[in-house]
This record gives C-alpha cells, sequence and structure tokens, in this order.
C-alpha cells in the first residue's frame, strides 16, 4: 500500500513530499498547517479557521486573491479547517504548477503586509454568517456545539467549536490575527506534498527557490490539556425541529491510539447501514427511531464516540436509550460474529484503498501524505494504518466497547421542540446558552 514518494526537509523546517504519477498531466499541491481550533484558547477561539478565509483573499504580491488565478489556469483549489489542522490544496496542469506553489510561498512569507483591518472585517463577517447559516439556523445544528461543551472541561482544546464563539470573533483584532498567523503559519510548522506529473528533483529545487528565504518561525506553544471529568451527564437543548433526537457521547482514544481503530469498526457494526445491529432492531425491526448512526471522531489529542437517534412519532428518547445501551451491552458481551467482522474488515480496505484513487483534493494521496507526516512523523504509513484494522479480532472490538463505551462515562443530549423539554431525558440539565463559556 505504500506510495514510492521522496521526503526531504529545508532549512527553515519545511517538510518537502513528492509523488511522482504520470499518467495525467497534471500536479497536485497540498499544504498542510499544524494548527487548528486546539491552539486557540478561551476568549479567543475561531482564529484557525477565520485563516481559512483571510488566506484566500490575497498577500503582498497576490494581492488579488486566490481562485482567480489559479481557476484561469485549470486548476481547482480549496481548503480547509479542523481542531488539529489547516490544509490548502490546488490540482493543477502540470504546466501551472509553479504558479501554484509560487502563491503558496507568497501567502505563507508576506501575508500580513495584505492583512488590512478591512479585510480582516469582511471576513469576520463572512465566517459570523457561515455560523448562522451552517449552525444556529439548521435544525440540530448547534448538538455538537453542545456536546463538546458537556463532554470536555471549559479549558480543554477541544471544548469550544472551530468556527469560535461569535462574541471572541467580534471582540478580535487584527492585531490579534497578525500575531496567531506568526506564531503558527510558517515554514517549520508546515508540510508540502506534490503528486503527480513532476520529477522530484525538478519539485525540489523550485520549492526551494521559492519557500527557502522565508523564516522558519518560533517554536510552537504546548497545547495544554486539563484532566477528563469521568463522569456521565444528561443535558437537553431546545431548537426548532419536529422531532426530538438522542445524542450520546463518549471520551475515546485519539487518533492512531490503542482503540481507536477497534471502536471506528465498532461504530460500524452498531449503526452505521441496514445491517448494522441498532439500525435493524431500532430502525427497521420495532421502528421507534427514524434514523441512526454512529462514528468514532479521531482526533490528534483525544476522541470522542457518537452515537445519534431520532425518535419515530409517538416514541421517547428514553425508549431509544434503553434500546441503545442494551445493544451496546451485548455488543460489549459477544462482539461482531466472524462473518460480521469479515465483511467490515473488507468494507474498511475497500474504503482504504478508495481514498487513494485521486492525486490531491481532500483525502487525495498528496492529503495523505501529509495527514501521516504531520500526525505520525512519517508519510510512509499507509501499511501500518491499514494494518491497525486488518489485525483486528472479535475480542478486540468486544473489549473496546466494554472499556470505552460505559455508562459512567456516557454524555447524553436530548434535542426537543421548543417548550417541550418533557420530551427529554429526565434528569437533564437545561442548555441556555449556545456559546463557550468564559
Amino acid at each position: 500500500m505504500n506510495l514510492p514518494f521522496s521526503k526531504t526537509t529545508l532549512s527553515n523546517g519545511l517538510d518537502v513530499i513528492v509523488h511522482e504519477d504520470h499518467h495525467a498531466p497534471i500536479a497536485a499541491v497540498s499544504l498542510w498547517y499544524h494548527v487548528g481550533s486546539k491552539n486557540e484558547r478561551v476568549g479567543q477561539t475561531g482564529l484557525a479557521h477565520l485563516f481559512e478565509h483571510l488566506m484566500f483573499e490575497g498577500s503582498e504580491h497576490a494581492s488579488t486573491g486566490y481562485f482567480e488565478p489559479l481557476q484561469q489556469a485549470g486548476g481547482s483549489v480549496n481548503g480547509s479547517t479542523n481542531a488539529d489542522r489547516t490544509n490548502y490544496y490546488e490540482v493543477v496542469p502540470k504546466g501551472a504548477l509553479e504558479r501554484a506553489l509560487w502563491m503558496e510561498a507568497d501567502r505563507m512569507g508576506w501575508l500580513l503586509p495584505a492583512l488590512t483591518d478591512a479585510r480582516f472585517r469582511v471576513q469576520r463577517d463572512v465566517v459570523l454568517n457561515e455560523r448562522r447559516q451552517n449552525y444556529e439556523n439548521r435544525p440540530y445544528g448547534l448538538a455538537h456545539f453542545v456536546t463538546s461543551r458537556a463532554l470536555y472541561p471549559a479549558t480543554h482544546p477541544y471544548a469550544w467549536p472551530t468556527i469560535g464563539d461569535p462574541a471572541d470573533l467580534l471582540a478580535a483584532t487584527v492585531g490579534d490575527a497578525r500575531a496567531f498567523f506568526t506564531t503558527f503559519y510558517h515554514p517549520g510548522n508546515a508540510s508540502l506534498a506534490i503528486a503527480g506529473d513532476v520529477s522530484a528533483d525538478d519539485v525540489c529545487a523550485l520549492v526551494e527557490r521559492l519557500f527557502g528565504a522565508i523564516p522558519r518561525g518560533p517554536v510552537m506553544p504546548a497545547v495544554m490539556v486539563p484532566p477528563m471529568a469521568t463522569r456521565p451527564r444528561r443535558v437537553v437543548l431546545e431548537d426548532r425541529v419536529e422531532l426530538p433526537r438522542l445524542y450520546l457521547t463518549w471520551p475515546t482514544p485519539g487518533l492512531f491510539a490503542d482503540g481507536d481503530a477497534a471502536l471506528d469498526l465498532a461504530a460500524d457494526h452498531l449503526a452505521n447501514g441496514k445491517t448494522a445491529r441498532l439500525y435493524r432492531r431500532l430502525v427497521y425491526d420495532a421502528r421507534i427511531a427514524t434514523d441512526l448512526s454512529a462514528a468514532q471522531g479521531s482526533r490528534e489529542l483525544c476522541g470522542m464516540f457518537q452515537l445519534v437517534a431520532t425518535a419515530a412519532p409517538g416514541h421517547t428518547l428514553a425508549e431509544l436509550q434503553a434500546g441503545i445501551l442494551e445493544a451496546i451491552d451485548r455488543f460489549a458481551a459477544t462482539g461482531p460474529t466472524a462473518g460480521e467482522l469479515a465483511r467490515s474488515l473488507v468494507q474498511a480496505e475497500t474504503s482504504f484503498v478508495a481514498r487513494l484513487e485521486t492525486l490531491g483534493g481532500f483525502g487525495g494521496r498528496s492529503d495523505q501524505l501529509n495527514a501521516y507526516n504531520v500526525f505520525r512523523g512519517t508519510p510512509a504509513y499507509f501499511d501500518e494504518d491499514l494494518a491497525r484494522y486488518q489485525s483486528l479480532t472479535i475480542d478486540d472490538l468486544r473489549e473496546a466497547a466494554r472499556m470505552w463505551l460505559r455508562p459512567d462515562t456516557m454524555v447524553a443530549l436530548s434535542v426537543v421542540p421548543r417548550g417541550r423539554i418533557d420530551l427529554a431525558l429526565a434528569d437533564s440539565d437545561n442548555v441556555t446558552s449556545t456559546h463557550t463559556p468564559r
């Protein structure tokens, strides 16, 4: 499964990974900065996601923005931010590779001269509107925010949403943004992967010429992680929804840690797909739920296993919780059958290979090389990653469920129609604010 690649590190700390694939005359650029919302602090959230926007607006020598020049060359461009990293990509005809790399270098080394107060305010308003559209005005849209606040201590790096708290964004200044950029967006905190119809020697020479003069940047400040509270909790959120929905969430191991892969497969066995145990029982047979899903949210510092179910008309969240916990107890006692495990391992391998079908974009080969390099310290982690799943046994899945999906660490969120607190699980704390506590 390992892709052929070369890796070098410039004197300023920038990791450069090149994967040659000469099947088509295109090149994919992926640039990762090891910064996300976990690198923020209480009272100053949302800056990492805000920079995802600001870095498309232009830099000192590319003042008109980043979309049009690359799209004119026939390329596709995008970026994203999560709790652990920020990434940007360009997929271009190979003749436009130098343009794509030049523009990435310009915003890494020369963004601040173009970061005006006016640009800052415009993009801050864009982010606030994005939060309203995607979360505040969307049914069940605030559930993840409430769950994170209930699961983590207030100062935990995962307690606030990546998009930030509105009060923090409104209080932020362009000076705050400049300081955040100087701390995190530099070669010493970045990984650059180029894949496609390229020569590794030529690419490395080009990257040295364009990026080599950019200063390394400061040493990364440590991320402080307070201890997790190991206690169950029930909360309720009133929302503009028709049907009550239940979110059951547990703290779990982080990305690549022991138990992470086993819980990933356990989620599929329990809830994902029409043959999953809980789906068959609650949605198809008993018909007490209209939908059901589960996922092991793997993140750098720690994970979060979440199971979500919407109550069918005439049924209660208490019924859903009882059915879910009973199924988890049974799974922890017996694990999957041999046939179920074999099917899930085939699905895991198929999904793994499918991610490598494209050169670039989100989840393509250049993106995956960067992910392993940033989180594991080497791009050559394909075989080890797949082996995490291929080596799993029935007992591994059973033990992961027994160890991590326990009632004494579970957060239960009831999302109910406004004015219908009576539909929530009993003894739930009412959530009156959707903002991050200070």
